[in-house]
């Protein structure tokens, strides 16, 4: 049996961490958010302690521009 040719792609993607005590005092000091891009571009991975969501680019847009309407009410 022959072996299979697998294909691999390595890609560098962009990522960046914080703790979240810095932010929010309702988190414990280990708290931690790490957001890291698509390696398409089209959207992101964000980690927030052991919870991992998705967005589209789109997504956070609307995320982003809804908080700013509630901030005004």
């Amino acid at each position: 049996m022959k072996p299979k040719k697998f294909e691999f792609n390595v890609k560098d993607r962009k990522s960046i961490n914080a703790k979240l005590n810095d932010f929010c005092y309702l988190n414990k000091p280990d708290s931690f958010i790490e957001i890291t891009e698509w390696a398409n571009g089209d959207g992101f991975d964000i980690t927030i302690n052991d919870k991992i969501t998705s967005f589209t680019r789109g997504e956070l847009d609307a995320i982003k521009m809804l908080v700013k309407k509630i901030d005004k009410l």
